[in-house]
């Protein structure tokens, strides 16, 4: 029985060096005398001026809504001008680019052929022998000769 309490007070004592700390053994609960209170960091030294900081805000967010609505005008008026440019060079295209349509050929004078210049072409004789390398291999073939 002795060697418990021995235990129990060695656990007893450690507790008691662990809840200096704020922490309990066992991973039990913290009890509200145990508990350590944390003074605040930093200390708020500026006043806050609610109205202030509204009125600020407003001056803010009408500036974010004001440089908004210019780069929206911004952006419509080069994609007009893009536009515009496009439009412009689909005009010179077609201006320059596509061809014109020919006349239409008079039909009340009949055509009449020119013979050629040239030299007609000379046929030459048809090769009706297969070179050996471009012959089909087989069985058959092989045997036959």
């Amino acid at each position: 029985m002795e060697p418990l309490k021995e235990a129990r007070n060695r656990v007893e004592g450690s507790s008691s060096s662990d809840n200096s700390n704020g922490r309990t053994s066992g991973g039990g609960r913290r009890s509200p005398t145990n508990c350590l209170i944390k003074p605040p960091v930093k200390k708020n030294t500026i006043p806050i001026d609610l109205k202030l900081r509204a009125v600020e805000r407003a001056r803010f967010a009408h500036q974010v809504a004001e440089k908004r609505r210019l780069i929206k005008q911004y952006k419509m008026e080069r994609e007009r001008q893009q536009k515009l440019e496009e439009e412009e060079e689909i005009k010179r295209l077609r201006k320059e680019l596509i061809p014109k349509a020919q006349l239409m050929p008079y039909f009340d004078r009949p055509f009449v052929p020119r013979r050629s210049e040239k030299q007609p072409t000379v046929p030459g004789e048809p090769k009706f022998c297969i070179p050996r390398h471009k012959t089909i291999k087989c069985c058959r073939c092989h045997a036959m000769t």
